[in-house]
């Protein structure tokens, strides 16, 4: 653009000066012709001047600087100077034109060609604009099914078909792909319910048996440490299936039945049963009443799960503080330093306790619940005081 600039610049330039010279000399011939008629001479100055000479001089052709008093300033012209000899007189004729000037010759190829640069660009840009559009429409439009899609829908996916070979192929690609990790995920989900529901019968089996045998006469003391020993395992196996069981129905998304839970009972009632069980001190401070729509089984697995976890990792004869407002519940309980790795405290089977007990699925399965309802657990250790937080979004 820049070349073809300087290249029409000189054109034009060249253009105009041939017809200023050629209009120069055709005025000359009419002057001549009038003299020649014996018609008056024609003076105009400084745009014609006629004068007689003594003698012939040369033709001259040049730009000259001539003020124009109507402008008043000093304006460039063409100027033609010939010599004739009419009727037996010698006559010097001047005639001048005004030329447009080269800077504004440049600065009208500039403006012309800005403005058909921007008319082209305006042009292109709304034309590949709504171009690109129609033709990525069954793109985007096809991504926003795979947004939507879901393992437990049996929809299958719809996608808009498109004449572009390689969104076709995508789409045949995608269709297949989504296809068979369907199928997949059934059956893992299959395969998961199927074990958990196998192993309850042979471990409740087992489980009988070693009743039978540590209620029996004959036993020493070895063979009932043993025994027992084994009858934990069991217990911990058992638990640990039916955790293993419970993530997966949350993540399968399995508990659709929502109702108006009201935490505050919730707290209270498993408060109440836990002091039972083990002799520690849960103290619940409430001021509102707090009512989460969830389902009510998960709603008491994730007060089990944050006391449970208290009460194992609380240090001895400490109290235990439940806190819970319209945004928040609160756990507290004492310990002598923080977690090393808080960041991995919600993953499944990450454990820094060597606690037998622990089956390291407790506060995964409460991350777990708390995704499922938009929920945000976090942790701190503050004050020689374990802080686990739940913020609650539907409260």
């Amino acid at each position: 653009m820049l070349f073809s600039t300087i290249v029409l610049y000189f054109y034009v330039r060249t253009l105009l000066q041939g017809e200023i010279e050629e209009e120069l000399r055709s005025t000359e011939a009419r002057i001549e012709s009038s003299i020649s008629n014996n018609n008056p001479v024609y003076q105009l100055p400084p745009m014609v001047e006629v004068t007689t000479v003594p003698k012939i001089g040369k033709e001259h052709l040049k730009d000259t600087l001539i003020f124009d008093p109507s402008q008043n300033e000093m304006e460039d012209f063409r100027e033609l100077i010939t010599y004739s000899k009419i009727n037996n007189q010698n006559y010097r004729i001047t005639v001048r034109t005004l030329i447009v000037e080269s800077e504004d010759i440049l600065i009208a190829v500039i403006i012309s060609y800005l403005i058909v640069l921007l008319s082209i660009f305006i042009f292109l840009f709304y034309f590949n604009k709504s171009r690109t559009q129609k033709l990525w429409n069954p793109f985007f439009k096809n991504l926003e099914q795979m947004k939507l899609f879901s393992l437990s829908s049996e929809t299958p996916i719809s996608l808009l078909e498109s004449d572009i070979l390689e969104f076709s192929e995508l789409n045949t690609e995608i269709t297949t792909l989504t296809e068979k990790v369907r199928s997949d995920y059934k059956n893992l989900k299959q395969f998961t319910e199927n074990v958990s529901h196998e192993l309850q019968t042979p471990l409740a089996i087992i489980q009988a048996k070693i009743d039978t045998l540590i209620n029996g006469e004959g036993l020493n003391d070895l063979q009932f440490e043993q025994l027992s020993s084994i009858q934990n395992d069991i217990q911990r196996l058992k638990q640990l299936n039916k955790r293993l069981a419970l993530l997966s129905k949350i993540e399968n998304d399995q508990f659709q039945n929502l109702s108006a839970c009201n935490l505050n009972g919730i707290l209270e009632y498993r408060i109440e049963n836990l002091s039972d069980l083990y002799a520690i001190d849960i103290r619940l401070k409430s001021e509102n009443e707090v009512t989460l729509t969830m389902d009510a089984y998960l709603a008491e697995v994730l007060c089990d799960n944050l006391l449970s976890n208290a009460i194992k990792h609380s240090s001895p004869n400490t109290p235990i503080t439940v806190i819970l407002d319209k945004n928040s519940l609160t756990v507290i309980n004492s310990g002598t330093k923080a977690v090393l790795k808080p960041e991995l405290l919600f993953q499944r089977f990450y454990k820094e306790s060597d606690h037998t007990k622990s089956t390291g699925l407790g506060l995964a399965i409460v991350k777990k619940i708390c995704d499922l309802y938009g929920f945000h657990p976090s942790y701190y250790f503050q004050n020689n005081e374990h802080h686990f937080k739940i913020k609650l979004k539907n409260a």
